[in-house]
């Protein structure tokens, strides 16, 4: 019997009003609408291009924009919601109170080097930091988890994480031109599930790639291979270029183990931004697979989760900090390990003297 009674994370008994840093669109397309269906209270907004502001503000109903970071960093009981490119995390964690309460969209700068350094400046000014690592609050991904954790699918034989589909790169403007995309942008996700799942890799090897038909940017397209203690291995494919009709669109998670597996798709990348409903199925060996309810999806459902999680952490109602700054530097320390390892796999060596 497999249970998929938590599907959501709880909420805090006192939630704290939210005020953003940052008014992009992923606070109007998933923050937003996860905030509200959790019933937290916006408290205002504040981003360096005021109009933008100013408009989501106007849909959305919030109470207040602030005219200047320091004006929204003044607010006292309030959580921060971090939500600007990787390159301005540093400038803007700066400007937070100390002991300041906040959720910092990923990823965690742009290298390891930069990770380590919020790392330190938040343990510095004793912030409660958690980095927006949402798939693993993901209604599925909390159902394949529960079921790891209990070993309902016995020992895992093999991982395969794959999305073959078409993402419109040129909606978000600020990646273009960067070093490093594909690897640190999306599939940063599927690295910190696994380590959610399985605990640190032992082995990476990785291949992070251009794609022709995405001019102008960086890696694209890749594929890892991650090794984990007790042999368990994950295969990850990720391709964002794909055109060519429903039949060959993948957005998957596969876990197969002695007794059973599980399949988890991720709607929203098959259709972005407006997305298909995720799924789960299970199938014991050699039986059926069979479709598992679900409650919602990871855009938007996952994005409460993560900030239930640092609110019931810092009012001490959870233990752990799931996607804390300090766990959150082991995803980037993965991520890093992909782009050297690609590198390595990408220089070329001096031909033998004659």
């Amino acid at each position: 019997m497999i249970d998929t009674a938590r599907q959501s994370w709880p909420s805090p008994k006192r939630p704290k009003p939210i005020v953003f840093l940052g008014a992009g669109g992923i606070v109007r397309a998933a923050h937003l609408p996860a905030y509200r269906e959790k019933g937290f209270e916006i408290a205002g907004v504040f981003d360096i291009a005021t109009k933008t502001a100013q408009r989501l503000a106007f849909d959305e109903q919030i109470p207040r924009v602030f005219e200047s970071l320091e004006e929204a960093c003044s607010l006292e009981a309030v959580v921060y919601d971090l939500a600007v490119p990787a390159d301005q995390i540093l400038s803007v964690l700066r400007k937070l109170p100390n002991g300041a309460t906040v959720l910092i969209q990923k990823p965690m700068g742009r290298d390891l080097r930069e990770a380590s350094r919020i790392l330190a400046l938040c343990r510095k000014k004793r912030l409660v930091a958690a980095v927006n690592f949402q798939l693993r609050f993901a209604p599925n991904m909390l159902v394949l988890q529960h079921q790891l954790a209990r070993k309902k699918l016995g020992a895992i034989v093999d991982v395969e994480i794959r999305t073959r589909t078409h993402t419109p790169w040129s909606t978000w403007k600020f990646l273009r031109g960067i070093p490093r995309m594909e690897i640190l942008y999306h599939s940063i996700h599927y690295i910190d599930l696994l380590r959610a799942c399985f605990g640190e890799p032992v082995r990476v090897w990785s291949s992070a790639d251009a794609d022709p038909l995405f001019e102008g940017y960086a890696d694209t397209r890749m594929m890892a291979r991650l090794e984990f203690a007790g042999g368990v291995r994950a295969s990850l494919v990720t391709a964002h270029s794909h055109e060519f009709g429903p039949l060959a669109k993948s957005s998957h998670v596969l876990v197969e183990g002695t007794r059973a597996a599980m399949l988890a798709t991720m709607g929203v990348n098959l259709e972005y931004p407006r997305g298909e409903p995720d799924s789960l199925k299970i199938c014991l060996r050699h039986g059926d697979w069979k479709l598992l309810l679900l409650e919602g999806s990871w855009f938007p459902k996952a994005f409460a989760g993560t900030m239930s999680n640092l609110q019931r952490f810092a009012a001490r109602e959870d233990p752990i900090l799931h996607t804390s700054v300090a766990d959150a530097r082991k995803t980037m320390a993965v991520v890093e390990a992909c782009y050297r390892s690609s590198q390595r796999g990408k220089t070329r060596k001096s031909k033998p003297k004659q």
